[in-house]
């Protein structure tokens, strides 16, 4: 079986396009499949403000309807255009989320006044596309494991955010939860995340402008590297921390960080 790993797309529809799909059988996914510029720049923007002791910005009607819009039609274009040829399967990334949750939908619905696009329901309605949320699938005798996205602790106290404590809380019981989802998996032939394993290709860069005090930390995580160790998977595919896009060994485990629409294809 001819697998094609695909890196965290973010809209980079011509990328995705520059890769031959002809005598592919199966791809993968590592998240934050559509293009999020907007809402990025507003991240940014308030945690710089947080740090000078100023309140966030306040959205308005066509901010959250801009932010949902570009979200939506990049995700939509790019799965339409793999899956029609490819079966696909993908996780959920950080970009995107409350999207797919129709309840987070109607919330900012009816805060704003807006009409808002369901993720969930566009890519309900594709054939040959499979939103896997922390599960394993049996893919022609493979086991593939799919872990989406999640706060791990070490995360929180490498970095230090604003809202410490409450983030932390979160983080915890998000990583207890993440722990239980990987002993379940044991064994792989691969592994499909969004963030890299702590200490590898995970290193944060001035490169996408982050915070000063982001710069030379490790964003990866340390319940991913533990489960890579023990279990050791064949492969692992991941994106998240896109400056570190390249290959490390971890054991006998080959470890991906596709970046942006980076890629890798394997034999299995």
């Amino acid at each position: 079986m001819k697998i094609l790993a695909v890196g965290d797309p973010h809209g980079e529809i011509n990328k995705i396009k520059n890769i031959s799909l002809r005598e592919i059988d199966l791809v993968l996914i590592t998240g934050d499949i559509g293009k999020a510029d907007f809402a990025r720049k507003r991240f940014f923007e308030d945690i710089k403000r947080q740090k000078e002791g100023l309140p966030k910005l306040e959205l308005t009607k066509p901010d959250v309807k801009r932010i949902y819009s570009e979200i939506y039609d990049s995700t939509m274009g790019i799965l339409k255009y793999i899956s029609k040829t490819v079966p696909t399967y993908s996780i959920l990334g950080n970009v995107g989320v409350d999207m797919i949750k129709g309840s987070e939908v109607k919330k900012d619905e009816t805060k704003f006044k807006v009409k808002l696009p369901y993720l969930r329901e566009g890519v309900s309605n594709l054939n040959n596309f499979y939103l896997v949320k922390n599960a394993v699938r049996n893919i022609s005798g493979l086991r593939i494991g799919f872990l989406e996205y999640f706060i791990d602790t070490s995360w929180v106290k490498e970095f230090k955010p604003s809202d410490y404590n409450k983030k932390l809380k979160k983080a915890k019981k998000e990583t207890v939860k993440a722990k239980r989802i990987l002993n379940n998996f044991k064994s792989l032939d691969i592994l499909v995340c969004h963030q890299p394993p702590y200490g590898y290709l995970d290193k944060v860069s001035p490169k996408y402008n982050p915070p000063k005090d982001w710069i030379g930390k490790h964003a990866g995580s340390k319940v991913i590297l533990d489960y890579i160790k023990k279990y050791q998977p064949k492969y692992v595919f991941c994106g998240h921390i896109h400056e570190g896009e390249g290959k490390a060994k971890i054991g006998k485990t080959e470890v991906y960080n596709l970046g942006v629409a980076g890629h890798k294809i394997i034999n299995l």
